[in-house]
């Protein structure tokens, strides 16, 4: 098949896994496409199936804002044209899914639509739970939704938030996130530890792209009752509108040299090996891609009991789920975990077999079936 994938090249799970899905489709044969403002950050060296647009934003003098969702489906509709895409997938009702539709519309001058290609948008949570809840944008989520030729969704939370807030006419498939654990495995590395200036003392993680939803506050208020306990190091990986605030509290809390903020980084892997738990606070997941990735690597997780959550982490087995905004139930749960090592062995191990139901391969397939459907629908 020859598919396009429109992603945000930011950091965040959404572009990680479109990403991702896009080099293993071409690692198995498809030709992809990529469409982005940049290059998507995930997707490294290139390959002989794998092709990236940049949807370049043009400044009119007269107009305040660029026109993105304009440019991108300028450019999908060109490539489409010349390349003949079967499959457009985007990630995100809004704008991918819009700028998709407009696409095709633009081809249908060029060509039948019995040829034009088939759009699958993938509700990652934003789209829905933030964009969606504005009310002066619900019906342009609904449009979206209902006018793709697919819809699937990263969670079965997710799916049920879309049913309830948009009762769209479009089925929804489940094809949950994904995580290749033949990269996410457990390798520690001394030479690690010695780069961060960290000893022997006990290592807490977060990932994520410091939004407010992220609850980075309660990650700082956690890791300071866990260091008041015992010998600890936080690394923060990722940025974002929460940083400058959570640098504030860590040095008013006295514990700046025990928190280490990393920023944007690709390779996380070294990280999460040497990491012995992670700390995923939010108010709301729809996934929570983080922390899949965390479990292949052996690391228990402490998060909340909200969003996606639940339907990969097994509290007591893979680490603990709490309420949302509970720092003392977490704080408790995390010092349990990093101080019975009896305990976090066999959350670990259990993490990492829990992993592998969830191993990019068959979900990969999945999509390849999913795609394979709509093409035959006609």
């Amino acid at each position: 098949m020859k598919i396009g994938i429109i992603c945000h090249p930011t950091y965040g799970g959404s572009g990680a896994i479109a990403t991702e899905l896009g080099k293993a489709l071409a690692a198995k044969g498809h030709t992809v496409h990529f469409f982005s403002q940049s290059v998507p950050f995930r997707l490294g060296t290139f390959s002989k199936n794998i092709f990236y647009h940049e949807v370049e934003l043009k400044h009119y003098p007269l107009f305040e804002c660029s026109f993105y969702s304009l440019a991108l489906a300028s450019k999908i509709a060109e490539v489409a044209y010349y390349e003949n895409l079967d499959v457009v997938h985007a990630h995100y009702a809004i704008p991918h899914a819009l700028s998709a539709m407009l696409a095709r519309q633009m081809l249908d001058d060029k060509c039948s639509h019995s040829k034009c290609f088939k759009i699958a948008t993938t509700l990652h949570g934003t789209d829905i739970t933030v964009v969606g809840a504005d009310r002066g944008m619900q019906d342009v989520v609904r449009l979206a939704i209902n006018k793709s030729d697919g819809v699937t969704s990263v969670s079965e939370y997710l799916k049920d938030e879309t049913v309830r807030m948009f009762s769209p006419k479009k089925d929804i498939t489940v094809i949950s996130n994904f995580v290749d654990t033949s990269f996410f495995f457990r390798s520690p590395k001394q030479e690690i530890r010695e780069q961060l200036g960290i000893g022997d003392e006990k290592v807490v993680i977060h990932i994520s792209n410091f939004r407010p939803v992220k609850c980075i506050g309660d990650i700082i208020r956690i890791f300071y009752a866990i260091s008041r306990k015992i010998n600890a190091t936080l690394l923060l990986v990722g940025d974002g509108p929460e940083r400058s605030e959570a640098e504030i509290l860590v040095r008013e809390l006295g514990i700046a040299d025990r928190v280490r903020f990393l920023g944007k980084l690709e390779v996380i892997v070294p990280l999460l090996s040497i990491a012995d738990l992670m700390l995923m606070p939010s108010n709301a997941e729809s996934f929570g891609l983080a922390a899949l990735e965390a479990m292949a690597c052996g690391v228990p997780v402490v998060a909340t009991l909200a969003g996606g959550f639940p339907e990969f982490i097994v509290p007591g087995v893979h680490g603990y789920l709490l309420a949302p905004g509970d720092i003392e139930g977490m704080t408790e749960k995390a010092l349990l975990l990093l101080t019975d090592y009896g305990h976090w062995l066999d959350c670990s191990e259990a993490s990492i077999l829990q992993a592998k139901h969830f191993e990019t391969a068959s979900l990969v397939e999945q999509y390849e079936e999913y795609y394979t459907r709509l093409l035959e629908e006609g």
